[in-house]
Formats: structure tokens, C-alpha cells, sequence
């Protein structure tokens, strides 16, 4: 079970995360979180970027799925440009 440890919000609004736990879980300065409140409840969960490994994984299978969908690359181009029309 994990510990418990406490910490303080500044009044800039920023929390230390306790050494013991940063050491645990491998956090460096730097690092990123999703940070998610409801009612008396922070959860911060580190994210970081794919691998190149694990994103090549990822564009295979979004162009599994596109060609299942029946999308082309015209689809997609045409999809880019009429986004970037409505900015």
C-alpha cells in the first residue's frame, strides 16, 4: 500500500510533490500530469509521449481502422483543410 504523505498549495497555486514519492515514481522536473478535480478530490496522473515504437503502433492501426471506415487520403486532406478554414 502506498504512503501517505501531505503537502501545501502556495499562493501561486503550485504543490510540492514529496521527494519520497517523486523518487518512486521516477518524476522529474519537467514532467507532465493530467490533473483531475471533483468536489474535494485532485488526481494527478503523469503522462508522458508514446515511444517512436509505440506511435508507430498507433498510425498502423489508425490506418487499419481508416481503411475499414472506408476513408482515403483525399477524405482526410479535404478534412485538414476545411479545420483549418474554420480558424
Amino acid at each position: 500500500m502506498a504512503e501517505l504523505a501531505t503537502t501545501k498549495m502556495s499562493s501561486k497555486g503550485q504543490v510540492v510533490i514529496p521527494e519520497e514519492v517523486r523518487k518512486r515514481l521516477g518524476l522529474k522536473a519537467g514532467s507532465q500530469f493530467v490533473v483531475v478535480g471533483e468536489k474535494d478530490t485532485v488526481i494527478l496522473k503523469a503522462i508522458s509521449p508514446p515511444s517512436m515504437r509505440e506511435f508507430d503502433d498507433l498510425i498502423l492501426e489508425a490506418r487499419k481502422k481508416a481503411r475499414l471506415a472506408g476513408l482515403r487520403r483525399s477524405d482526410i486532406v479535404a478534412a485538414i483543410a476545411r479545420a483549418r478554414r474554420q480558424e
